[in-house]
């Protein structure tokens, strides 16, 4: 059956937000005494919920998740939003589904006032009939009561006509929570392994691929 409400994660499946993010999540652990020189090891807190990534990755009690996301969000409000960049093909793949019919939302655990600002930096905000995200207090901050969240303002559409499109796990989790589909994309962020563990509706490998899919 053919899907009408298509939703996007943000990070890692529209934009690779690499430099922005794992720039201000440098920059909040040094206020926090820790130093960090290889970016590379910072991706991890690319997709989850950063009060997520710093209390798993680092240790952190509340307290000091709540510093450390105001610092990360100084510098990330500042500069890092726009370190970013779309990937090859996004905004014709989403201008094609557009014209056929699809309805597009974008599903992200970035709070929404951000995901706003980023789509409409990228010229984005046409394609899209709703951008959903967490607040900026850390509540719905789960990919699942996002993905919740959209499904409750579409809620004419039958759940066999939505679709959920993102690279890490909590994508497809959050999918399968809400009781639709999932497509895992490996250009992102999470592991072939990751998704895979999952066991998304579908696994690809090129925003072109994502087309053919739909």
């Amino acid at each position: 059956m053919k899907k009408y409400v298509v939703l996007f994660d943000l990070d890692g499946t529209l934009s690779d937000p690499k430099i922005g993010i794992t720039k201000s999540v440098q920059f909040a652990l040094q206020k926090a005494g820790i130093k960090v020189n290889d970016l590379d090891e910072l991706e991890p807190f690319i997709g989850p919920p950063l009060q997520v990534s710093f209390r798993e990755m680092y240790d952190f009690d509340d307290t000091q998740i709540t510093q450390a996301i105001r610092a990360y969000r100084d510098r990330f409000t500042e500069s890092g939003m726009f370190e970013n960049q779309l990937y090859e093909g996004i905004p014709a793949l989403l201008s094609n589904l557009k014209e056929e019919g699809y309805t597009l939302a974008v599903a992200t655990s970035k709070p929404t006032v951000f995901a706003k600002q980023i789509i409409e930096y990228f010229q984005l905000e046409s394609f899209f009939d709703l951008i959903v995200g967490s607040h900026l207090d850390g509540s719905r901050s789960a990919k699942s009561e996002i993905i919740a969240e959209v499904l409750q303002h579409f809620n004419l559409f039958p759940k066999e006509q939505f679709i959920m499109i993102g690279d890490r796990n909590y994508d497809v989790l959050g999918a399968y929570d809400n009781q639709i589909d999932a497509i895992g994309v490996t250009y992102g962020y999470g592991s072939l392994e990751e998704l895979k563990n999952e066991s998304p509706t579908y696994i690809v490998d090129h925003v072109s691929d994502l087309q053919k899919y739909l």
